[in-house]
């Protein structure tokens, strides 16, 4: 489990396509799990400058793979003592989503993100969601974009700052809300089918 707030920014030293050797502060054990921009991944070698992940085929098949180079986004495995200052992250991507447009404004940067409408039931207006492993809210929600502000500080401390129109990024939904939309989906029927009492009341029954 992660919390979306990003502990450093490293770099991608080398990637093969399956092992990435990243430099970073942070000193892991072999096996800590650590999220690289978003992705769940495990620590498999330590370095005196940082450490190796391994990507896996069925990872390599759902994530921004192409920016796994120059720097990333790094947030060790949180314990259970520690405060979650974003949100419950889970490390296990979505989506791919594309940066479709980027307004700054005074003091906040509007950033519009295309989504498949698969996607989009799990989106919802004022709750969260990670983008390349940031905890962010959510402003808007259309039938295939979301809208997110960043404030001057997360533009500051994140990689955001450098982000363009067109660039791919990782996208999780929220934990309780893939959760719900899943018991609420009903096998051989569509999820905007509405529910019966006697669902509503079985549902009840459960909690």
């Amino acid at each position: 489990m992660f919390t979306g707030v990003i502990r450093e920014i490293a770099t991608v030293l080398h990637f093969d396509g399956k092992k990435m050797r990243l430099g970073a502060r942070h000193r892991p054990e072999r096996g800590d799990s650590i999220a690289v921009n978003g992705v769940c991944l495990s620590v498999t070698e330590l370095h005196s400058d940082g450490f190796t992940v391994e990507v896996g085929d069925e990872t390599r098949k759902v994530v921004a793979v192409e920016n796994f180079k120059g720097r990333v986004h790094i947030e060790p495995a949180m314990r259970l003592s520690d405060r979650i200052e974003g949100h419950i992250v889970q490390g296990h991507i979505d989506a791919v989503g594309t940066i479709r447009a980027i307004e700054r404004g005074e003091n906040a940067t509007q950033f519009s993100i295309e989504v498949s409408e698969r996607v989009i039931p799990l989106i919802a207006p004022k709750g969260s969601i990670a983008v390349d492993g940031v905890s962010l809210t959510i402003n808007d929600v259309f039938q295939t974009l979301f809208r997110l502000t960043l404030i001057p500080i997360t533009m500051e401390e994140t990689l955001f700052s450098t982000y363009r129109e067109g660039r791919r990024v990782n996208i999780e939904t929220d934990l309780f809300a893939r959760y719900t939309y899943h018991i609420l989906q009903r096998r051989g029927q569509p999820p905007q089918a509405p529910l019966t009492w006697e669902e509503i009341d079985r549902f009840h029954s459960l909690f």
